[in-house]
Protein backbone atom coordinates (compact mmCIF):
# COMPACT_ATOMS: atom_id res chain seq x y z
CA UNK A 1 0.00 0.00 0.00
CA UNK A 2 2.63 1.98 0.61
CA UNK A 3 4.77 1.79 -2.45
CA UNK A 4 1.31 2.38 -4.43
CA UNK A 5 1.00 5.75 -2.40
CA UNK A 6 4.36 6.67 -3.00
CA UNK A 7 4.08 5.90 -6.57
CA UNK A 8 1.00 8.06 -6.87
CA UNK A 9 3.07 10.80 -5.45
CA UNK A 10 6.06 10.35 -7.65
CA UNK A 11 3.22 10.30 -10.74
CA UNK A 12 1.77 13.43 -8.76
CA UNK A 13 5.27 15.29 -8.87
CA UNK A 14 5.82 14.53 -12.28
CA UNK A 15 2.96 15.61 -13.41
CA UNK A 16 3.31 18.76 -11.72
CA UNK A 17 7.06 19.25 -13.27
CA UNK A 18 5.97 18.81 -16.58
CA UNK A 19 3.26 21.34 -16.16
CA UNK A 20 5.95 23.97 -15.16
CA UNK A 21 8.19 22.90 -18.10
CA UNK A 22 5.22 22.86 -20.47
CA UNK A 23 3.98 26.55 -18.96
CA UNK A 24 7.59 27.74 -18.84
CA UNK A 25 8.46 26.84 -22.96
CA UNK A 26 5.17 28.10 -23.40
CA UNK A 27 5.13 31.58 -21.52
CA UNK A 28 8.62 31.36 -23.20
CA UNK A 29 7.35 30.92 -26.73
CA UNK A 30 5.13 33.76 -26.00
CA UNK A 31 7.24 36.21 -25.04
CA UNK A 32 9.66 35.87 -27.52
CA UNK A 33 6.87 36.71 -30.17
CA UNK A 34 5.78 39.53 -27.91
CA UNK A 35 9.79 40.70 -28.27
CA UNK A 36 9.46 39.99 -31.70
CA UNK A 37 6.56 42.20 -32.12
CA UNK A 38 7.53 44.91 -30.08
CA UNK A 39 11.06 45.04 -31.92
CA UNK A 40 8.99 44.76 -35.66
CA UNK A 41 6.80 47.43 -34.10
CA UNK A 42 9.73 49.68 -33.31
CA UNK A 43 11.27 49.27 -36.71
CA UNK A 44 7.86 50.24 -38.53
CA UNK A 45 7.36 53.20 -36.70
CA UNK A 46 11.28 53.99 -37.36
CA UNK A 47 11.05 53.79 -40.91
CA UNK A 48 7.72 55.28 -40.71
CA UNK A 49 8.98 58.43 -38.98
CA UNK A 50 12.04 58.95 -41.68
CA UNK A 51 9.45 58.43 -44.85
CA UNK A 52 7.60 61.09 -43.20
CA UNK A 53 10.15 63.03 -42.06
CA UNK A 54 11.91 62.72 -45.72
CA UNK A 55 8.38 63.65 -47.02
CA UNK A 56 7.99 66.78 -45.20
CA UNK A 57 11.37 68.02 -46.15
CA UNK A 58 10.62 67.65 -49.60
CA UNK A 59 7.58 69.03 -49.16
CA UNK A 60 9.03 72.06 -47.23
CA UNK A 61 11.81 72.19 -50.31
CA UNK A 62 9.00 71.96 -52.92
CA UNK A 63 6.83 75.05 -51.38
CA UNK A 64 10.02 76.96 -51.19
CA UNK A 65 11.12 76.44 -54.86
CA UNK A 66 7.20 77.14 -56.28
CA UNK A 67 7.67 80.58 -53.80
CA UNK A 68 10.99 81.13 -55.53
CA UNK A 69 9.43 80.47 -58.88
CA UNK A 70 6.29 82.41 -58.48
CA UNK A 71 8.97 85.26 -57.14
CA UNK A 72 10.85 84.92 -60.57
CA UNK A 73 7.88 85.02 -62.81
CA UNK A 74 6.19 87.43 -61.26
CA UNK A 75 8.50 89.96 -59.67
CA UNK A 76 11.25 89.64 -61.48
CA UNK A 77 9.66 88.71 -64.99
CA UNK A 78 7.63 91.81 -64.19
CA UNK A 79 10.64 94.02 -64.31
CA UNK A 80 12.42 92.63 -66.99
CA UNK A 81 9.38 93.29 -69.45
CA UNK A 82 8.60 96.76 -68.05
CA UNK A 83 12.71 96.89 -68.65
CA UNK A 84 11.83 95.72 -72.71
CA UNK A 85 9.16 98.24 -72.74
CA UNK A 86 11.03 101.22 -71.91
CA UNK A 87 14.03 100.11 -74.16
CA UNK A 88 11.34 100.02 -77.11
CA UNK A 89 10.27 103.47 -75.92
CA UNK A 90 13.23 104.75 -75.69
CA UNK A 91 14.88 103.42 -78.96
CA UNK A 92 11.88 104.88 -80.68
CA UNK A 93 12.55 108.64 -79.63
CA UNK A 94 16.21 108.18 -80.06
CA UNK A 95 15.60 107.66 -84.06
CA UNK A 96 17.04 104.96 -86.04
CA UNK A 97 20.31 105.10 -85.06
CA UNK A 98 19.62 105.20 -81.14
CA UNK A 99 17.68 102.01 -81.63
CA UNK A 100 20.16 99.97 -83.74
CA UNK A 101 22.68 100.98 -80.51
CA UNK A 102 20.00 99.54 -78.39
CA UNK A 103 19.17 96.47 -80.36
CA UNK A 104 21.77 94.65 -77.99
CA UNK A 105 20.39 95.29 -74.74
CA UNK A 106 17.58 94.38 -75.78
CA UNK A 107 18.25 91.40 -77.21
CA UNK A 108 20.43 90.65 -73.48
CA UNK A 109 17.24 91.83 -71.59
CA UNK A 110 15.02 90.10 -73.32
CA UNK A 111 16.91 86.42 -73.20
CA UNK A 112 17.15 87.55 -69.61
CA UNK A 113 13.08 87.19 -69.11
CA UNK A 114 13.09 84.36 -71.13
CA UNK A 115 15.60 82.35 -69.20
CA UNK A 116 13.64 83.74 -65.81
CA UNK A 117 10.54 82.55 -67.25
CA UNK A 118 11.72 79.17 -68.30
CA UNK A 119 14.10 78.60 -65.26
CA UNK A 120 10.33 79.51 -62.88
CA UNK A 121 8.75 76.77 -64.96
CA UNK A 122 11.36 74.14 -63.71
CA UNK A 123 11.38 75.23 -60.14
CA UNK A 124 7.60 74.61 -59.64
CA UNK A 125 6.34 71.17 -59.19
CA UNK A 126 2.95 72.29 -60.53
CA UNK A 127 4.30 73.07 -63.73
CA UNK A 128 6.31 69.92 -63.83
CA UNK A 129 2.97 67.69 -63.01
CA UNK A 130 1.16 69.79 -66.11
CA UNK A 131 3.64 69.21 -68.72
CA UNK A 132 4.87 66.06 -67.54
CA UNK A 133 8.69 64.57 -66.16
CA UNK A 134 9.41 63.84 -70.36
CA UNK A 135 8.90 67.60 -71.28
CA UNK A 136 9.99 68.96 -68.22
CA UNK A 137 13.50 67.54 -68.93
CA UNK A 138 13.60 68.60 -72.60
CA UNK A 139 12.86 71.81 -71.53
CA UNK A 140 15.84 71.84 -68.91
CA UNK A 141 18.13 70.21 -72.33
CA UNK A 142 16.80 72.93 -74.38
CA UNK A 143 17.66 75.77 -71.72
CA UNK A 144 21.10 73.93 -71.37
CA UNK A 145 21.67 73.92 -75.03
CA UNK A 146 20.39 77.78 -75.33
CA UNK A 147 22.89 79.13 -72.42
CA UNK A 148 26.14 76.41 -73.83
CA UNK A 149 26.36 74.74 -71.15
CA UNK A 150 26.31 71.46 -72.87
CA UNK A 151 25.34 69.99 -75.91
CA UNK A 152 22.35 67.45 -75.41
CA UNK A 153 20.56 64.51 -76.94
CA UNK A 154 17.59 63.13 -75.61
CA UNK A 155 16.35 60.20 -76.98
CA UNK A 156 12.86 57.93 -76.08
CA UNK A 157 11.59 54.01 -76.72
CA UNK A 158 8.48 52.14 -75.73
CA UNK A 159 5.05 53.32 -75.21
CA UNK A 160 4.79 56.65 -73.35
CA UNK A 161 3.16 55.97 -69.68
CA UNK A 162 1.37 58.17 -66.79
CA UNK A 163 4.11 57.92 -63.82
CA UNK A 164 1.83 58.85 -60.45
CA UNK A 165 2.15 62.86 -60.31
CA UNK A 166 3.48 62.80 -56.74
CA UNK A 167 6.64 60.20 -57.76
CA UNK A 168 7.25 62.28 -61.04
CA UNK A 169 7.89 65.34 -58.90
CA UNK A 170 10.71 63.36 -57.32
CA UNK A 171 12.03 61.67 -59.89
CA UNK A 172 12.16 64.95 -62.07
CA UNK A 173 14.67 66.35 -58.90
CA UNK A 174 16.59 63.38 -59.14
CA UNK A 175 17.50 64.18 -62.41
CA UNK A 176 17.87 67.68 -61.52
CA UNK A 177 20.45 67.09 -59.16
CA UNK A 178 22.59 64.80 -61.66
CA UNK A 179 22.22 68.05 -64.16
CA UNK A 180 23.46 70.39 -61.41
CA UNK A 181 26.29 68.16 -60.80
CA UNK A 182 27.27 67.53 -64.06
CA UNK A 183 27.62 71.30 -64.87
CA UNK A 184 29.47 72.10 -61.77
CA UNK A 185 31.66 69.55 -62.07
CA UNK A 186 32.03 67.35 -64.75
CA UNK A 187 33.77 69.33 -67.57
CA UNK A 188 31.44 68.21 -70.25
CA UNK A 189 30.61 68.66 -73.74
CA UNK A 190 28.19 66.24 -73.77
CA UNK A 191 25.24 65.19 -71.85
CA UNK A 192 22.83 62.61 -72.86
CA UNK A 193 19.33 61.36 -72.01
CA UNK A 194 17.13 58.18 -72.62
CA UNK A 195 14.03 57.75 -71.18
CA UNK A 196 12.75 54.15 -71.46
CA UNK A 197 9.11 52.72 -71.11
CA UNK A 198 8.22 48.92 -70.60
CA UNK A 199 4.91 47.61 -69.46
CA UNK A 200 6.43 47.09 -66.08
CA UNK A 201 8.64 50.46 -65.60
CA UNK A 202 10.13 53.77 -66.87
CA UNK A 203 13.84 53.49 -66.61
CA UNK A 204 15.59 57.10 -66.96
CA UNK A 205 19.47 56.58 -67.97
CA UNK A 206 22.09 59.57 -68.01
CA UNK A 207 25.61 59.76 -69.32
CA UNK A 208 27.50 62.89 -69.82
CA UNK A 209 31.54 62.48 -71.15
CA UNK A 210 32.76 64.40 -68.29
CA UNK A 211 35.97 63.99 -66.02
CA UNK A 212 34.49 61.13 -63.62
CA UNK A 213 35.21 60.71 -60.68
CA UNK A 214 36.74 57.62 -58.42
CA UNK A 215 34.18 55.63 -56.71
CA UNK A 216 35.21 55.41 -53.75
CA UNK A 217 34.49 59.57 -53.41
CA UNK A 218 31.38 58.57 -55.05
CA UNK A 219 29.97 56.89 -52.42
CA UNK A 220 30.61 59.89 -49.97
CA UNK A 221 28.88 62.60 -52.13
CA UNK A 222 26.20 64.28 -50.26
CA UNK A 223 24.41 65.02 -53.96
CA UNK A 224 24.25 61.74 -54.37
CA UNK A 225 22.68 60.27 -51.17
CA UNK A 226 20.44 62.49 -52.07
CA UNK A 227 19.32 61.18 -54.81
CA UNK A 228 19.50 57.33 -53.34
CA UNK A 229 17.03 58.58 -50.04
CA UNK A 230 14.80 60.03 -52.90
CA UNK A 231 14.72 57.08 -54.66
CA UNK A 232 14.32 55.01 -52.19
CA UNK A 233 10.99 57.00 -51.26
CA UNK A 234 9.35 55.76 -54.30
CA UNK A 235 11.00 52.39 -54.69
CA UNK A 236 13.20 53.40 -57.87
CA UNK A 237 16.57 51.42 -58.36
CA UNK A 238 18.77 54.11 -58.42
CA UNK A 239 22.61 52.86 -59.77
CA UNK A 240 26.01 55.34 -60.19
CA UNK A 241 28.42 54.68 -62.17
CA UNK A 242 31.59 56.52 -62.90
CA UNK A 243 35.69 56.64 -63.47
CA UNK A 244 38.32 58.68 -64.26
CA UNK A 245 37.94 60.09 -67.77
CA UNK A 246 35.01 58.04 -68.09
CA UNK A 247 32.43 60.29 -67.52
CA UNK A 248 29.61 59.18 -65.08
CA UNK A 249 26.10 57.45 -65.93
CA UNK A 250 22.87 57.16 -63.91
CA UNK A 251 20.68 54.90 -64.33
CA UNK A 252 17.06 55.54 -62.36
CA UNK A 253 14.21 52.56 -62.79
CA UNK A 254 11.13 53.30 -61.55
CA UNK A 255 8.24 50.29 -61.09
CA UNK A 256 4.72 51.27 -62.58
CA UNK A 257 3.37 48.91 -59.70
CA UNK A 258 3.81 51.45 -56.96
CA UNK A 259 0.80 53.35 -58.55
CA UNK A 260 -2.72 53.34 -56.76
Amino acid sequence: MLEKEEILLIIYFVVIIFFFVIFGIVFFIAFQRRKNKLLVDKIKAEQQFEEELQNSKLEIKEQTLKNVSWELHDNIGQLLSTAVMQINILGNSLGEEGTEALKDVRTLVGDSLQEIRSLSKTLNHEVIQNIGIEKSIQTELARFEKLNFLNTHFTVTGDTKTVNAKDEIILYRIVQEFFSNTIKHAEAENLFVHLEYTIDSFTITIKDDGVGFEMDNVQANSGLLNMRSRAALINATLTYKTAPDQGVELSLKYPFNNEV
